[in-house]
């Protein structure tokens, strides 16, 4: 794109061979009087009138912007923190003495108390903020008092923060920590209920089992009790510190007032535990759960003492019977190992008669055989001597009556085959090996 347009036109000084002109004189200076206007001498008058530092002027103005957000966005966001009417004595309280303060009724927040969410905190400390600001009570023509609203202040910074809290919550006079008197008659669901919720805030375990209803069954009751027999608190009472009131900053002052305090803290805890195993005993003897279950339990004992009385009778018969098997069975173990013990006996005599026979109708087959010598040969004592000793070497390396059998079988061959004294030799040298 193009756009025609024209230049305006140089000033007669101006020559284009020169960087630089001279066109006109400097005018002579004059004295005016000057005032600081504008928002940022606002600020700092703002900050010389109530002594505040950049950082502290900043977060007033923080606070008080965020307090009138939170109220232009109408009344309904903070329907949930209630319009609690605020005691003229807790406006009039010194803020030096801001730990003896209801943190939460200060806010607004009573109704709440330890339900209260840091949400519905900062809301609430908005508001306050909104209707109690100094600046805005010395606008409206009322004395520049801040006491009350750093009542407020200091109440913020407690509920914020979690350690703090936890200490103010502990000691909260707010909530009772009385026990439930047993005597009064009264429903047990409703009156002990909210007891255990009121005390299930201090549990270090979360979710804390509820109490339950008549119809809870008894592993639901049962864990119920168990649980809070060995509850674990973590409750803790260091709001209730003692400080040094004349202010000694000394070592030992400091070691003296952290040892009382400590012992104190001990003392209050052990109490405190005290107070709850009270609170859970007297529980467990009026819960009608606990009495129903204890008649079942009565009813049931006669049915299971028979119950038992029968097992022990099965198991003795049972016994008995088991003894007169074994009884029976070893008898009957030790005449099969009798006759075992016999037949064996018998069978081994059986077996020597049998291998003498063998030996018996060797020795015959040697001398009906003109002892295995050659045919026509007739023998000399020695010989007769010698070959009998051959038979006995024999006999000797033959193992057995199987052996024996097997010789016998070799040598009646022998015969047979008419080769009796090369068979002889040949069995005598194959037993003697």
């Amino acid at each position: 794109m193009v756009l025609d347009f024209l230049l305006p036109s140089p000033p007669k000084s101006w020559s284009g061979d020169k960087t630089s002109a001279f066109h006109a004189k400097i005018t002579t200076p004059t004295k005016a009087s000057i005032q600081p206007v504008g928002r940022h001498f606002l600020a700092h008058a703002r900050r010389h009138i109530h002594s505040r530092t950049f950082s502290e002027d900043e977060k007033v103005l923080e606070e008080a912007e965020a307090a009138a957000k939170a109220a232009g966005n109408g009344e309904q966001d903070d329907a949930d923190l209630g319009d609690e009417p605020e005691d003229p004595s807790m406006l009039r309280r010194d803020p030096k003495e801001w730990k003896d303060q209801d943190q939460y009724a200060v806010l607004g927040l009573s109704h709440l108390r330890y339900k209260a969410t840091e949400d519905q905190i900062r809301r609430a400390h908005r508001r306050k903020v909104l209707k109690h600001h100094p600046d805005k009570k010395a606008a409206h023509g009322g004395l520049h008092d801040d006491g009350f609203f750093k009542c407020i202040q200091k109440a913020f910074e407690t509920l914020m923060d979690p350690v703090k809290r936890r200490q103010w919550d502990s000691v909260d006079p707010g909530i009772s920590d009385a026990i439930p008197n047993p005597k009064s008659k009264m429903d047990f669901y409703k009156h002990y209920g909210p007891v255990f919720e009121r005390e299930a805030r201090f549990s270090t375990i979360q979710p804390v089992p509820v109490l339950g209803d008549a119809n809870s069954p008894r592993d639901q009751v049962e864990g119920f009790y168990d649980f809070w027999y060995k509850f674990d608190s973590w409750r803790t009472f260091e709001w209730m510190d003692k400080e040094d009131g004349e202010g000694h900053d000394s070592r030992d002052d400091k070691r003296y007032f952290e040892k009382k305090n400590k012992s104190e803290r001990a003392k209050l805890k052990k109490e405190d535990n005290t107070r709850l195993r009270e609170i859970v005993d007297q529980a467990l003897s009026l819960d009608p759960r606990i009495k129903l279950f204890k008649e079942e339990e009565k009813k049931n004992r006669g049915s299971k003492r028979r119950e038992k009385e029968e097992a022990e009778k099965r198991a003795a018969e049972e016994k008995a019977k088991a003894a007169a098997e074994a009884e029976a069975a070893r008898v009957a173990a030790e005449e099969a190992d009798k006759n075992a013990r016999e037949d064996q006996k018998k069978n081994k005599e059986l077996l020597k008669r049998a291998v003498r026979k063998e030996k018996k109708n060797l020795k015959a087959l040697i001398k009906d055989n003109n002892y295995f010598l050659p045919a026509g040969h007739t023998p000399t004592p020695e010989e007769v001597e010698k070959q009998l000793e051959l038979l006995d070497a024999l006999l000797d390396g033959a193992k057995g009556l199987d052996q024996l059998e097997a010789v016998r079988q070799t040598l009646e061959d022998g015969v047979k085959n008419k080769n009796i004294a090369e068979v002889f030799k040949a069995e005598v040298a194959k037993r003697s090996a």
